[in-house]
């Protein structure tokens, strides 16, 4: 490998240390850790932190290492946003990992040959991972281009694509910026799947850093690369998860495949609508509920002061 790799960690040592060995396995030549401090509140925390970080100093091979340790309890959205400025200042382009994500071993060198081959294309922002689908049109190309950048459980960009990051996304106010997306995205049922998240990560209600990635490049027209087959495995759902609780089959613990090289280019950059229309199929609660709160926002305090002064 020559493109670094960083991993973002936190308090669980049992994730990390797969993660790590995947990592050990592709011996990238720069390896860069963001940690997020122990929480005030939990005195297990203290103990998981150090032992999660000692799992770092297991580095073996030929490798520059270089850390990023918050010694408070930044939360998720300021550490990674946070982490990633970081990283991005170091290197030009970088693989990134979280601790709970588990790569299979094609997805380095898939990550390495599309940021070269991208390296200069402004219209493709990050590499992703994660196929939805588990295969999607793997007998006849590597990967597709699409406007769903999710999830980012495995991914890979470059510091030209980062610079469009803002954690707090004030330009969402703007209806231009909105109206902008949606014309980009051409897609009504896509632009409100990433309008409930925007509208979340503007008004601060979920500790997140991601959509607020999602939203730099959506705003900026930009694409994602998605493999056609699944190359990364969250493995950290469960009760200890910050945001990953779900227990459902689809998502929890998929099966990973390899890539075949070379890779099979698309013929043009196109956004694959087929898998875009598949994409928004299993969100239609997350629609569903985003048309509901617009269409009760105008009279959110008026109902909150019924419900106060019991008038009704």
């Amino acid at each position: 490998m020559k493109t670094a790799v960083a991993l973002l960690i936190f308090n669980r040592p049992d994730t990390t240390e797969k993660v790590f060995e995947a990592i050990r396995q592709a011996k990238p030549p720069k390896l860069l850790v963001v940690a997020d401090g122990p929480r005030p509140d939990q005195e297990d925390d203290i103990n998981n932190c150090a032992a999660t970080r000692d799992i770092i100093s297991r580095v073996d091979w030929d490798c520059q290492v270089m850390t990023n340790y918050s010694d408070v309890n930044l939360g998720c959205g300021r550490r990674v946003s946070s982490g990633l400025d970081w990283v991005f200042s170091i290197v030009e382009r970088a693989i990134i990992l979280e601790d709970d994500c588990l790569p299979n071993p094609s997805f380095f060198r898939y990550c390495e040959e599309l940021l070269e081959k991208y390296q200069d294309d402004e219209r493709i922002m990050t590499i992703l991972g994660t196929n939805g689908f588990n295969k999607w049109k793997s007998t006849s190309q590597s990967y597709h281009f699409c406007y769903w950048p999710s999830p980012v459980w495995g991914w890979a960009s470059w510091s030209r694509a980062w610079r469009c990051y803002n954690h707090d996304i004030q330009a969402w106010a703007n209806p231009k910026v909105q109206q902008q997306i949606r014309n980009f995205m051409a897609d009504d049922a896509l632009f409100l799947g990433m309008a409930w998240r925007f509208q979340r990560a503007y008004r601060n209600e979920v500790d997140t850093w991601d959509w607020q990635w999602y939203f730099a490049i959506l705003s900026n027209s930009g694409m994602a690369i998605v493999p056609a087959v699944n190359l990364v495995a969250n493995i950290g759902f469960g009760p200890k998860a910050t945001h990953t609780k779900s227990r459902r089959p689809r998502v929890v613990n998929r099966k990973t495949y390899s890539l075949e090289f070379p890779l099979l280019h698309p013929d043009g950059m196109a956004p694959d609508l087929d898998y875009h229309r598949e994409i928004t199929k299993v969100r239609p609660i997350q629609e569903f509920i985003f048309k509901i709160k617009a269409k009760l926002r105008p009279y959110k305090n008026y109902l909150l002061n019924l419900i106060k002064h019991k008038n009704f």
